[in-house]
């Protein structure tokens, strides 16, 4: 069954959502023969793809460029693109141009965007223009620099009852879903239960639904944070993989006849080349 923003909404107090990233046609064709009920192309790939320190280097050149080739590879599952930094923060014309952009080029099917009360306007004007908006709130990447780092958020009353107060003014603004990220799991409960969009978490504890890089939940990252868990650990075996291959091909072993081409005639071709 397809995966849409109006099944994401239906969900919400009936079944538990799954969402994982994807960043190229080769994942996300694996990703749709999954049960997953949506993918993400996060502006994460800056860092699990492209090898920055954070997401704030990633263009929305970048974004549109991997959004297609996800596209390309999935129907079932919605498909839900990041607006990277800078892409919606100089005003509501520039952010629904460039969510139209995500839209029209990158075929995805909604957009997602970091931050609270401030982005309202943006939020509003995107609704009204059609793209459905997934909110992003708690420890949010793109505001790295301004965290001072990759911390935990919503750990004071005040700094609790902002993050509530902004989960409130998206659901206003006409958001069909949330993530969470990095706050404490109490917070995280309240705002699932308050809300009456889905909640989707990442370190925020028991939620609406559920959110993962898959190079971290398959073992491809080296580093794992506190809240993956890892389903897989297939670096170990990629990197066993590769190396039987290298083997193979020093002791002679690859490639066997059965992995080449050949053609009746081959003998006769071969005795008039000079």
């Amino acid at each position: 069954m397809k995966n849409t923003v109006a099944t994401f909404r239906a969900a919400k107090g009936k079944e538990k959502l799954s969402m994982v990233t994807a960043y190229d046609y080769s994942i996300a064709c694996l990703l749709e023969e999954t049960r997953i009920n949506a993918i993400l192309v996060g502006d994460s790939l800056g860092m699990v793809m492209l090898g920055y320190e954070n997401t704030l280097s990633v263009t929305l050149d970048d974004m549109v460029h991997h959004t297609r080739a996800v596209s390309r590879g999935t129907k079932s599952p919605l498909l839900v693109a990041d607006l990277p930094f800078l892409s919606y923060h100089t005003g509501v014309a520039d952010c629904v141009k460039n969510a139209g952009r995500l839209i029209q080029e990158g075929h995805a099917e909604a957009v997602k965007l970091e931050g609270g009360v401030e982005f309202t306007n943006e939020i509003k004007a995107l609704v009204r223009a059609s793209i459905p908006v997934m909110g992003h709130l708690g420890l949010t990447p793109q505001s790295v620099h301004a965290f001072g780092g990759f911390k935990v958020q919503g750990k004071t009353i005040e700094q609790a009852q902002k993050v509530l107060d902004a989960a409130r003014s998206l659901q206003d603004a006409g958001v069909f879903s949330i993530v969470l990220e990095g706050i404490p799991q109490s917070l995280g409960a309240k705002i699932t239960a308050e809300l009456e969009v889905p909640i989707i978490g990442i370190g925020a504890g028991v939620c609406d639904g559920q959110v993962l890089v898959w190079q971290d939940m398959l073992g491809i990252s080296k580093r794992t944070p506190k809240f993956v868990k890892r389903f897989a650990n297939l670096s170990v075996e990629i990197v066993a993989a590769v190396n039987d291959f290298a083997a193979a091909v020093e002791e002679g072993s690859f490639p066997k006849p059965e992995h080449c081409y050949s053609v009746e005639n081959e003998a006769e071709i071969m005795s008039h080349l000079h």
